[in-house]
């Protein structure tokens, strides 16, 4: 008997959560009706007003000021240069400065000199 009961007790409870997911899928479903229907109310076209033509347009004078023209900086900064070159851009004046850099010719007779190699 106590057995016969629980089952039932157990069916009964299985059969008020089918009906209520049920009940609740079916409010969802309505709730997505409405708010398609209302959607789609807010999609017609509505007439809009022609603007006036009648006046001319008259721009108004800016308020602020105009801005400070600036010379460009063609400089690289230090942090930017390549490694490899001991000299950056701002090191660099003209051709002068060039001269003190050995050659890689020069570099090699100075190694082989060192070297004795001769």
């Amino acid at each position: 008997m106590e057995r016969a009961r629980f089952a039932y007790q157990v069916a009964e409870k299985r059969r008020l959560i089918k009906q209520y997911k049920m009940e609740r899928e079916r409010q969802q479903k309505l709730e997505e009706q409405e708010e398609i229907k209302r959607l789609r109310k807010e999609l017609i076209p509505k007439a809009q007003l022609m603007p006036y033509f009648d006046r001319p347009f008259v721009p108004r004078r800016s308020e602020k000021q105009p801005t400070v023209p600036r010379e460009p900086k063609f400089c690289i900064p230090r942090h930017k240069t390549i490694r490899c070159c001991r000299m950056s851009c701002n090191d660099m004046s003209g051709p002068s400065q060039l001269q003190h850099l050995p050659s890689s010719v020069e570099k090699t007779e100075a190694l082989y000199k060192n070297r004795g190699l001769q």
